[in-house]
């Protein structure tokens, strides 16, 4: 399915990064972790690489915000692999006050957490874009969220600690804009450019929140982390050849 294709995962140490990883190497493809943290960014290539019993994983350090860091990593990679076949942005960086309630949110932090993140993602997609482009073809998968696609259903997160930030909201919608415009601006040039759009993602949240989220779902409620894996390789195979500018939800009919 993704046969020897090299497809570079940011924030591919987290926990939805590693399990793109394994989708990618488990279909045929060799991945490329690239995240900021290079101490856990490589205990997790190494873990992989024994748990998959695969050479096809390779790490390097990456910081989406910069230019310089981005142009390094496809030089590496240009010159390693010769190619490099899709991107995924799944990285999330954000500063250390975020996750405030809206009143607490303070305007310098608003607009940093924009720019590392939202900013991030069009400034990775703009450098890989140009090397698409010089190379004949590409492909983009950007990582959204149910909250770019609804407003938040804020009485699920009553009794808990947990809100849904308002940056996140700002993020992930102009995310789901950001690929249409991209898959638009990027036309005749053979690069293509999706949103996956998760449900929430089981990580040992509270049970009455848990419950909660399930009964605005249909079936299962909250996902698992492997849940998502299908559909990132139908977006990064040749199946998915004409599906472009497109935002695929995957949240067991939350937003419905």
């Amino acid at each position: 399915m993704l046969s020897n294709k090299v497809v570079v995962i940011t924030g591919g140490a987290g926990l939805l990064g590693k399990e793109f990883v394994k989708a990618v190497v488990e279909n045929g493809g060799i991945a490329i972790i690239a995240d900021i943290n290079a101490d856990i960014g490589i205990k997790v290539k190494d873990d992989l690489l024994l748990e998959l019993n695969t050479a096809n994983i390779n790490f390097i350090k990456l910081d989406i915000t910069s230019k310089d860091s981005l142009l390094e990593c496809i030089k590496y990679l240009d010159e390693k692999y010769g190619k490099v076949d899709a991107l995924v942005n799944n990285a999330y960086p954000r500063n250390k006050n975020y996750g405030k309630h809206f009143f607490d949110v303070e305007y310098d932090d608003f607009v940093e957490n924009l720019g590392l993140n939202l900013g991030g993602y069009f400034t990775t997609s703009q450098q890989f874009a140009q090397y698409f482009q010089k190379q004949g073809y590409g492909n983009i998968v950007n990582i959204s969220s149910i909250y770019g696609v609804v407003a938040p259903k804020f009485e699920i997160y009553e009794g808990t600690s947990m809100t849904v930030p308002v940056e996140y909201a700002a993020i992930k919608s102009g995310l789901i804009h950001l690929t249409k415009y991209m898959a638009k601006y990027f036309k005749g040039m053979n690069i293509k450019v999706n949103t996956l759009t998760p449900g929430g993602i089981f990580d040992s949240q509270p049970e009455s929140f848990l419950k909660k989220y399930k009964e605005k779902c249909l079936t299962k409620g909250m996902l698992d982390k492997s849940d998502l894996k299908g559909t990132l390789v139908y977006l990064l195979s040749d199946m998915s050849q004409y599906v472009n500018g497109q935002n695929i939800v995957v949240d067991d009919g939350f937003t419905l």
